[in-house]
C-alpha cells in the first residue's frame, strides 16, 4: 500500500511496517480510523447540503479522499475528506450549472493542485508567521464549536444530559485506561442507551439519507469546449488554492504536534490526485479536515497512514453495509466528540492574560485578525490570507523605523575656511516603507557644495529606494551641489547602477 518507512524527519512512529508488527500500535491505528469514520459521517452529510448536492457525493468524496491520500499524501495520519471550505467554493457551480459541471470542476482543481505543487507552492509556507498559525488554530477551534450549536438548539431536553455524559466519559476514561479511545466508548455507550430505551433524540439518520450502494466510475457529461473551461476554471482555481492552503496548514500543525516533518510538496500533489480520483467516482472533492485530523492524531494518538486509510474504508462499510445501525447513533455523542476536539485544539496559552501582556501588540493583532476574518467568513483560507497581509504591514512598519540618517562631520574645508563637503551616514534596511521619508533627512539649502552619503551600513532592497536616492541627488543638483554615494555593498550597488536615472518619467 505504501512505503514501509515514511520520510518525515526520521520519526519512527510514522513507519507503517513498525505499526503492523506491533499489536498495540496497530490497535491504536485501527480504533483511531473507526472513531474518525464515525465523526466523518454527519460532517460529510452537512457539507453536501452546503454544496447543494446529494449526501452520497459528500460521503463518497470522504471515502475516496481518505483512501487515496493515505497512499499519495506527504503527511501520515492526516485526514482528508469533503470539507466546508470546498463546499462553499463549489456551491455556485452546482446551483448554476448542475452536478456534472461540479464533478468536472473537482477534476480540473485536482490537476491545478498537481501543477501548483510541482511548481513549488508549498515553499510559500515559510512566509506564514507563527501568529497566523496561532490564529488559524484558535479560529479552527471556534468554528468547530460553532458548527455544533445547531445540534444543541431546539432539541429535546434529553440531548443535554446525554451530551454531559459523553463529555464526562471522554474526560474521565483516559485517566483510567487508554486501551480503547474514549470517544469510541462514548459513541457506543450512548448509541446502546438510545436503542435500549428507545430514546427520541436526533440521530445520524436525521441528517440525510445514507447510500446503499458502492461508488462507481463516472465521467462528467459536459461538453469538452473552451466555454466549459471558462465556466469551471475560476471555481477550480479557487478550490485548488483553498484546498492546498488548508491542507498545508494542517500538515504544519500535525508536524508541530508529532514533532516530525512532512513532505509538503508531496502532500500538495497528493491532494490533487485524491481530488481527481474523487471526481471520477462522482464525489464533491475536498481537502485536509482539521477537526478529524485532530481526532486522529491528538485524541486517538494515531501516527501512520493506516489510520487514514482505514478511516475511509470504515466509512464506506458503515454507511453502505451498516447504514441502519449507524443511522441510530445519537448526534449528541458526535457533538460531544467535536466539542472535546474544539477544546483540545484551542491554544489556551495564547489568550491567557499573562501571555497577551507579554506579546507585542502587532503579534496579537495579527492573531486576532486571522481569527476574526476566519470566523466571520467561515473560511480558514480567507483568515490566513488576511493574517499574512496584516503581518506584512506590521513588519514593514516596524522595520521602517530602523533606518537612521546622521551627520557625521565635515570632510573638507576650502581655502577660505568654509565647509566644502558634508558627510551623511545612512543606516538600516531601505525599502519602500523606510526610504520614502529618507528624502526629508537632508539639509538641501544649508549643506556645502559637496555632499557625501555613506551607505556602508545600509542595504538597498527595491526600486523605491533607488528612486528616493535619485530624488535626493536631483534636489541637491537644483541648488548647484554635487552628491557622491559611497559604501554600497555589492548587491545594492548592482541594483543602484541598473535602476538609477531610469525611474523618473521623462
Amino acid at each position: 500500500m505504501v512505503s514501509t518507512t515514511e520520510r518525515t524527519g526520521g520519526a519512527p512512529d510514522t513507519s507503517v511496517l513498525a505499526a503492523l508488527r506491533s499489536p498495540k500500535r496497530l490497535r491504536v491505528e485501527v480504533l483511531a480510523g473507526l472513531v474518525v469514520a464515525l465523526a466523518l459521517i454527519p460532517e460529510a452529510i452537512s457539507f453536501s447540503i452546503i454544496a447543494g448536492v446529494d449526501p452520497r457525493l459528500g460521503l463518497f468524496a470522504s471515502f475516496t479522499m481518505a483512501v487515496t491520500i493515505a497512499i499519495t499524501g506527504g503527511r501520515p495520519a492526516m485526514i482528508s475528506a469533503a470539507t466546508g471550505a470546498v463546499a462553499l467554493v463549489i456551491a455556485p457551480v452546482v446551483r448554476e450549472h448542475g452536478v456534472d459541471y461540479l464533478i468536472a470542476t473537482v477534476i480540473v482543481a485536482g490537476l491545478l493542485q498537481i501543477v501548483l505543487s510541482v511548481a513549488g507552492v508549498a515553499k510559500l509556507m515559510r512566509f506564514i508567521p507563527r501568529s497566523v498559525m496561532v490564529g488559524f488554530v484558535n479560529a479552527l477551534a471556534i468554528l468547530i464549536f460553532l458548527a455544533q450549536l445547531p445540534h444543541l438548539i431546539g432539541v429535546p431536553w434529553l440531548v443535554y444530559p446525554m451530551l454531559a455524559v459523553a463529555i464526562a466519559v471522554m474526560v474521565l476514561l483516559p485517566k483510567l485506561t487508554t486501551v480503547v479511545p474514549a470517544p469510541l466508548v462514548a459513541i457506543v455507550a450512548l448509541t446502546a442507551l438510545t436503542m435500549v430505551f428507545a430514546l427520541n433524540v436526533p440521530d445520524v439518520a436525521d441528517e440525510g439519507e445514507l447510500p446503499s450502494s458502492l461508488p462507481s466510475w463516472l465521467i462528467p457529461d459536459v461538453p469538452l469546449t473552451l466555454d466549459t473551461l471558462r465556466i469551471i476554471a475560476p471555481y477550480a482555481l479557487a478550490m485548488a488554492l483553498v484546498g492546498l492552503l488548508e491542507s498545508l496548514m494542517t500538515a504544519k500543525l500535525v508536524d508541530d504536534i508529532t514533532d516530525s516533518r512532512s513532505d509538503k510538496t508531496r502532500e500538495g500533489w497528493g491532494q490533487g490526485i485524491a481530488n481527481i480520483v474523487t471526481g471520477f467516482f462522482g464525489g464533491m472533492g475536498g481537502c485536509a479536515m482539521i477537526g478529524q485530523t485532530m481526532i486522529n492524531v491528538k485524541v486517538s494518538g494515531a501516527r501512520t497512514r493506516i489510520s487514514t486509510f482505514l478511516a475511509g474504508v470504515f466509512l464506506l462499510i458503515l454507511v453502505v453495509g451498516l447504514g441502519g445501525l449507524v443511522g441510530q447513533i445519537p448526534m449528541a455523542a458526535l457533538v460531544a466528540v467535536m466539542i472535546m476536539v474544539s477544546v483540545g485544539t484551542m491554544d489556551w496559552h495564547s489568550i491567557a492574560p499573562k501571555t497577551l501582556r507579554r506579546m507585542p501588540i502587532a503579534e496579537t493583532t495579527v492573531m486576532l485578525v486571522t481569527v476574526a476574518v476566519t470566523v466571520a467568513t467561515h473560511n480558514l483560507a480567507y483568515g490566513v490570507i488576511a493574517g499574512v497581509l496584516t503581518a506584512m504591514v506590521a513588519f514593514a512598519h516596524r522595520v521602517a523605523h530602523f533606518t537612521e540618517v546622521d551627520k557625521i562631520g565635515d570632510a573638507d574645508i576650502d581655502q577660505d575656511g568654509a565647509v566644502d563637503t558634508r558627510v551623511y551616514k545612512v543606516r538600516g534596511e531601505l525599502f519602500f516603507a523606510s526610504s520614502n521619508d529618507l528624502v526629508y533627512q537632508f539639509d538641501y539649502l544649508g549643506d556645502p557644495p559637496n555632499v557625501v552619503i555613506d551607505m556602508s551600513e545600509a542595504h538597498i532592497w527595491d526600486a523605491s529606494t533607488v528612486a528616493t536616492l535619485d530624488a535626493i541627488t536631483t534636489k541637491y543638483a537644483a541648488k548647484g551641489k554635487r552628491v557622491e554615494i559611497i559604501g554600497l555593498n555589492e548587491a545594492s550597488e548592482k541594483r543602484h547602477e541598473r535602476l538609477s536615472g531610469h525611474l523618473a518619467a521623462h
